[in-house]
Order: C-alpha cells, then structure tokens, then sequence
C-alpha cells in the first residue's frame, strides 16, 4: 500500500511538471518560424525635398503656421546602403514656423498632402528633428490597413541641434482586427500603414512669440517577407 502510495505522488508530480512545460513554456518550433519569416530592412519614406508636399495648420484662435523647404541635413545622418551610388537628392529639410496668438495648450499639425503608404509590416518610424530646446511634445500619425487613424507618442523636444527620434509601431492583436492592422490574412497582397503626418503639443508655459522647427529623413524599419515572397500567379483584386 506504501509503495502504492510513493507510486502515485511521483506519477501526480511529473505529469505536473510536464503539463507545465507544456503549457507555460515557449515553442521552439513556432519560434523557429516567427524568426525565419522576417526581412527587416530600413526603408526611405520621405526625405522631405518636394516644395509644398508637407503642409502645416493649426486653430485659427491659436496662431498661425508656415511650412517650407530649407537647404540643410543633420551631421550625423547616415545614408540607406541600398541608396549608395544612386545620386537621390537629399539636400533639403522641412521648417515649420509657429507664431502663437495666446498661450494655451496649442497644438499644431504637420501632414503630406497625401497620407505616404510603407510596404510591409511596420516596426518603427524615424525621423531626423531640430527641436529648438523647447518642452513641446512630438507625435506621429498614422492610418492602419483599415484607414483607422492612430496617434504615437515620440518624445519631448527639449534638445538642443538635430537627434534621430523613434516611434515604435505596436504588433498587430491575433484576432486581425484590434489596434493596429497592418495586414489581413484574407489578402496578402495587401499590407502595410500609412504616415498621415506629426502633431506638436505645446507646453503652455512656452507656447509664445514664434517657434522654430524642422524635419528631415523620415524612415521605416519594415517586415518585407510577405513582399518579397508573394505567389507570382496570384489574382489582383480591387476591380
């Protein structure tokens, strides 16, 4: 009956512990196929040489804005390898100068004439930005795979000179349809999000007398698996 007894609990504790493995630990097999499909590769979304692409507005009873290409680019930027020898023209930067009318919680926005699409799964967007050493806050808007609109915070632009600032792009839900979609397994031929723009939220203890700030070399570090590996003989809807 003792024995009977030691049998049992040892039996009771390795199916414990295995069902814990089982449950609790990782896949190495599904891990092996998340990291095997991905090509992340750093792509040019805008470089901001295009007079009257990007545009800027703000509340009327706020102030008022003005947007324009100046010759410029920040020190420390570093080209795409795969733009090496290609001579594209980087040699502008897009300034927006703010006159505030009062002093408030001001926010302003700055956006392309049209939202600008990135193939593939997105995982971040950077853009180069000379803040002027002010505590106004920097977002990113963007549209989803279904045209949802989301905002992302960047970061404080209380610096002084040109710095490199990252938003990071969240993965999409399992059920395809929460937050944000970037992909729908019904059509991959179809993927990816669109940049619709930045909004300025100003400190409203220096949202006063006029503002200064500038962009240059927005990119994407982009998923371009599915891109690279559609079927050739598929169909292409939307007719």
């Amino acid at each position: 009956m003792k024995k009977l007894l030691i049998i049992a609990i040892f039996l009771f504790i390795g199916g414990f512990l295995y069902a814990q493995q089982d449950i609790g630990g990782p896949d190495p097999e599904r891990i092996g196929i998340e990291s095997a499909q991905q090509q992340l590769k750093e792509v040019s979304v805008d470089k901001f040489e295009h007079d009257g692409y990007w545009r800027s507005t703000m509340s009327s009873d706020e102030g008022y804005t003005t947007s324009r290409l100046f010759n410029g680019s920040p020190a420390g930027k570093e080209p795409i390898p795969d733009e090496e020898g290609m001579e594209i023209s980087d040699k502008f930067v897009l300034g927006t100068r703010v006159d505030f009318l009062r002093r408030g919680h001001n926010v302003f926005t700055i956006y392309p004439t049209r939202p600008i699409p990135i193939e593939g799964i997105t995982k971040t967007i950077s853009v180069w930005v000379a803040g002027r050493n002010f505590n106004h806050e920097l977002y990113l808007l963007i549209q989803d795979y279904f045209g949802r609109d989301y905002e992302f915070y960047i970061g404080k632009l209380n610096f002084i000179g040109w710095k490199k600032m990252t938003a990071v792009i969240p993965p999409q839900a399992e059920d395809g349809f929460a937050g944000v979609v970037q992909t729908n397994y019904h059509y991959h031929n179809q993927a990816g999000i669109k940049v619709t723009g930045f909004r300025i939220k100003c400190d409203p203890m220096e949202a006063r007398g006029s503002y200064y700030l500038y962009f240059d070399d927005l990119r994407a570090v982009t998923d371009l698996f599915a891109e690279n590996n559609r079927d050739p003989d598929d169909m292409v809807d939307g007719w």
